[in-house]
């Protein structure tokens, strides 16, 4: 199966097989190029799962969605300084992140195509997400990870049956070798290369605006960690359907949050490409987005800056101090997630008193022995 994509350089089309992971012209990044509409009537409400939402898919209709019941995560109102805060849970997707709603309409799209064997790298989630997915579909599974990963991630990979692929070194040791085993024919199944995931992630903008209404998104704040970017393009690709089918008014502003010790996103918005000259892939307790060098960096600081978001880059110390608050509440996080916890204490400063304000947890605390 072919789905339309263009590429983020040179801007030509192609029609992209799951073999092709970057543009065969220029080797840029590629971008899905359909504007699909949001239409309400559309959503099949029999199915729980976010294939609800696959008119918006860039899948044939006829074809067998590769699903685990991911998505329709709980969306929970807490009291935080005097306001009310919303908090998706995506940690309660299948595998335990919100990588599953990205990793479900890939999968389908190799299984669809008749791939056999793939291979993915990361820090971990987006591992077990493919290994999970890739069991389900059949599909034999390589998985590269660096090799300090949290053990239950690396158990978690190889319990689907998964061949894991310890790197030594930092994240990015473990994405140079799957670009490798992909230049030897491999076929990359790259959660952050590959586009087709965020019409996937875009779902939890749908589930935001179905379970908040058109009114209080109007003035909004959403909070998410970043990493590649792709969490925070799926959202900004769901608002802008929404907004393109006349759903909602305007973009809620993102704000993207990383690691002060790996934070090139926040040092390109703060200082300019002067800042990118004293960044480094530093050690952070945040290990999923302990990136150098994004992927889909720039689209994802321009989706912030089109939403009048920001990006914002917190120390250790306030993400165990987050984690630790956020458990409090209930909500079991591991340090990745826990970023968002002094960013949402710096957004309460700035929004109105009227705004909504929606954060994401994206990872179980379950998968981290980074404490």
């Amino acid at each position: 199966m072919n789905y339309r994509a263009v590429c983020s350089s040179c801007r030509k089309e192609h029609e992209i097989s799951p073999a092709v992971w970057r543009c065969p012209t220029c080797g840029g990044v590629l971008e899905l190029a359909d504007a699909p509409k949001f239409d309400p009537a559309l959503v099949d409400r029999r199915d729980r799962s976010v294939w609800r939402y696959r008119h918006t898919f860039p899948v044939p209709p006829q074809t067998e969605p590769v699903s685990l019941g991911e998505g329709e995560t709980p969306l929970i109102p807490a009291e935080i300084e005097g306001r009310q805060v919303h908090f998706k849970l995506e940690y309660l997707n299948p595998s335990g992140s919100f990588k599953d709603r990205g990793t479900t309409v890939m999968v389908t799209a190799l299984a669809a195509s008749g791939v056999k064997e793939a291979a993915e790298d990361s820090s971990g989630n987006a591992g077990a997400s493919f290994a999970a997915y890739a069991a389900r579909a059949g599909i034999r599974a390589r998985v590269f990870v660096p090799a300090a990963a949290s053990g239950p991630k690396r158990a978690q990979i190889e319990a689907y049956g998964a061949e894991l692929v310890p790197i030594p070194g930092p994240r990015s040791k473990a994405a140079e070798a799957v670009r490798q085993a992909a230049a030897d024919g491999a076929v990359y199944a790259s959660h952050n290369y590959n586009p087709i995931g965020l019409a996937g992630l875009a779902t939890t903008a749908f589930e935001l605006w179905e379970t908040l209404g058109r009114d209080p998104l109007r003035n909004a704040w959403v909070i998410v960690p970043v990493g590649h970017g792709s969490n925070i393009l799926g959202l900004a690709r769901g608002f802008r359907i929404l907004q393109n089918s006349g759903l909602i008014e305007s973009l809620p502003r993102l704000v993207g949050v990383q690691a002060l010790a790996v934070a090139p996103l926040w040092a390109l918005k703060t200082y300019g490409l002067d800042g990118l000259g004293f960044v480094a892939e530093g050690e952070t307790i945040a290990e999923g987005i302990r990136i150098l060098q994004p992927v889909r960096g720039d689209a994802a600081l321009t989706a912030v800056a089109e939403s009048g978001g920001d990006i914002l880059a917190v120390d250790e110390e306030a993400i165990r101090l987050g984690q630790s608050a956020l458990a409090r509440l209930g909500f079991y996080v591991e340090p990745t997630s826990a970023v968002v916890w002094p960013a949402l204490m710096e957004v309460l400063k700035k929004a109105g008193k009227e705004d909504t304000i929606a954060v994401l947890l994206t990872g179980s605390g379950f998968k981290s022995t980074k404490q």
